[in-house]
């Protein structure tokens, strides 16, 4: 069975995963834990715990679970000022981890309640660490929510103290045919593993080939104008020149009616395949319409987004 390894943060690793899971792969999931906002950021300062918010959403996308189950533990306490918007999955897993100590004792426990059969979920650090972003104009915007709020330009990502990456996450790239890193927010969900540089030395050192998924959309402050290669040379920063090998990528425009509404709502826009830049520089990509609309919105068809990276696999016996 390949072994897989990917990188990312909540919301844009968990669409993936959804897909990655129903395929015969061996799943390493590595989550950023530096999340400050809402329920997790409450939940970081009472119990001086990292962020559980993106490893419970994680969890549950790679969970064979009935749909019961997983409304229950998605269930958020809105009406309730003591137990403060908290969802059932976040209270878990701080339950756990005031019992365990820590990620390493509490995260096999999870996943056993969730039947997680075909990989495991890792934390990229046990500390609580917080993210600084750096402005165009020199301005220190400290926080992850804080640097997605930012109006500003960020030009570069750093943690506000020295982390220790997870020990497992080295053994997991050690043993990784491929290594992925997911679509999400390109500051705050894909640089935050890019960070420590022992880590990038280790990546580097991997005889593993090296995925990026492309977002579908930019971000306001972050990515505004970024073609595919802008998010690319944005990871080689941290990385490496020349560090990934394969990119995937949405090919097809989407529907006006709802792009403007992501335009003119959210300042988003669709993010354009530049392929000549690829070809220039021969890195392979892997292009076909992959987006869906769930509940109003964009999303990466998991299902269709697996099955590429699977076949790819596959068609270059990795």
């Amino acid at each position: 069975m390949k072994k897989i390894v990917i990188f990312g943060g909540g919301s844009g690793l968990s669409q993936i995963l959804k897909g990655l899971k129903l395929f015969p792969l061996d799943i390493t999931a590595v989550v950023s834990v530096s999340d400050n906002g809402r329920s997790t950021g409450r939940l970081r300062k009472e119990m001086n715990i990292p962020a559980v918010g993106d490893i419970t959403k994680v969890m549950l996308s790679m969970a064979n679970i009935d749909n019961d189950m997983q409304e229950l533990l998605n269930y958020r306490f809105t009406k309730s000022k003591s137990l403060g918007n908290h969802s059932i999955k976040n209270l878990l897993l701080t339950a756990l981890l005031d019992i365990k100590g820590n990620f390493a004792l509490s995260l096999p426990i999870l996943e056993k309640m969730l039947d997680i059969t075909n990989g495991k979920i890792l934390p990229l650090t046990e500390d609580s660490v917080n993210l600084v972003g750096i402005t165009s104009n020199g301005k220190k915007v400290i926080g992850e929510e804080q640097i997605t709020k930012c109006k500003d330009k960020i030009i570069k990502i750093d943690y506000n103290k020295d982390i220790t990456v997870n020990p497992e996450v080295y053994k997991a790239i050690k043993s990784a045919d491929l290594i992925i890193f997911s679509s999400g927010s390109l500051y705050t969900s894909i640089i935050p593993h890019l960070i420590n540089k022992d880590l990038v030395k280790s990546i580097n050192e991997s005889h593993a080939k090296k995925l990026y998924i492309c977002n579908l959309f930019t971000q306001p402050g972050e990515t505004d104008g970024f073609k595919v290669s802008d998010h690319l040379k944005i990871i080689e920063e941290y990385l490496g020149k020349n560090s990934i090998d394969i990119v995937v990528a949405n090919s097809k425009p989407m529907s006006t009616t709802l792009s403007k509404k992501y335009s003119t709502d959210e300042q988003k826009d669709p993010v354009i395949l530049d392929i000549e830049y690829f070809q220039k520089n021969n890195i392979h990509v892997i292009s076909d319409i992959l987006y869906v609309v769930e509940d109003g919105y964009y999303r990466h068809d998991s299902l269709k987004t697996a099955y590429l990276i699977f076949s790819y696999l596959m068609d270059n016996n990795i």
